[in-house]
């Protein structure tokens, strides 16, 4: 994932980190700043993945499951659990929204309906070219 989205430093050249994406951390900052619209960057990159994964809940040291941000994290073993996704496996460039791969479709919707907010804006490559801009819908 790193490689394929050259996600390294410009200057250093460090490693970022990466990872699937993670439901309970986002509606957090979500409700946290008031976020209405969401902007989806480098769908492009997980174009190689035969399956996506979403994390949706934790589990906790105790054995419990939440699908909240836990406030306290010291001294706890968190284990994410996710929702496994069908990838696309087709590439992303030059496609208009109506010819998108129906598992992004999926995806898309899948994380509409799990965020409440709208995703307006999908990037499907490095040139600004290669971004789609979707009418805002409520979800």
């Amino acid at each position: 994932m790193r490689k394929q989205g050259n996600e390294f430093g410009s200057t250093t050249g460090r490693p970022r980190r990466c990872g699937w994406i993670d439901l309970p951390s986002l509606k957090y900052s979500i409700m946290i700043n008031g976020v209405t619209q969401l902007l989806m960057m480098k769908a492009d990159v997980l174009s190689i993945f035969p399956e996506i994964k979403v994390c949706t809940h934790y589990q906790l040291s105790d054995g419990s499951v939440t699908e909240e941000m836990p406030y306290e994290v010291v001294n706890e073993k968190i284990v994410p659990m996710y929702t496994v996704l069908k990838g696309w496996n087709t590439a992303l460039t030059n496609l208009s929204e109506k010819e998108m791969p129906s598992e992004l479709l999926d995806y898309i919707s899948f994380l509409e309906k799990e965020l409440e907010v709208p995703i307006t804006l999908i990037s499907t490559g490095p040139d600004r070219s290669q971004t789609i801009h979707r009418a805002e819908k409520v979800a």
